[in-house]
């Protein structure tokens, strides 16, 4: 089943694709949750006709994204965490943390756009983050986690 779209899903595709997906998962969750509709002749047309309106928008906020891009690469975020003696951390380091970390910096990152690639931070030391800004546009954010 061919759907188009209305909203980013993740592991899926961004707002205006068209993706083929399952039957099922089609129609019984991705439109009822109003995230597609399904590509018809109509549709199709009407989707181009607002990607077309669109594009200069979207390259705005293309130039945007890779300006806090820039102020990203040159900044350092180091995270205290209480730690062992062994150097683990009690806990783990979440993006929610590292969101707060860089808002307190001046820079404003949604906790939703920062992906950790392990599953926890769980060890003291330098670690890495994706942030994507755009759908175009994303950064590899190294942090630091020291002990407390």
């Amino acid at each position: 089943m061919d759907i188009i779209l209305l909203q980013d899903v993740q592991r899926l595709g961004s707002k205006d694709d068209i993706v083929t997906v399952k039957d099922g998962y089609g129609r019984n969750y991705l439109i009822p949750q109003g995230m597609a509709v399904v590509a018809t002749e109509s549709a199709k047309k009407v989707m181009a006709e607002n990607t077309r309106q669109r594009a200069h928008k979207e390259a705005k906020l293309k130039d945007e994204a890779l300006v806090v891009a820039d102020k990203l690469k040159e900044l350092s975020i180091t995270i205290g965490a209480k730690t062992s003696t062994t150097g683990k951390i009690f806990g783990s380091v979440n993006n929610i943390q590292l969101a707060e970390a860089i808002s307190e910096k001046g820079i404003e990152v949604d906790r939703k756009q920062i992906t950790i690639p392990k599953d926890d931070v769980k060890e003291v030391g330098k670690h890495t983050a994706k942030i994507k800004l755009h759908k175009e546009v994303v950064v590899d954010f190294e942090f630091d986690v020291v002990s407390e």
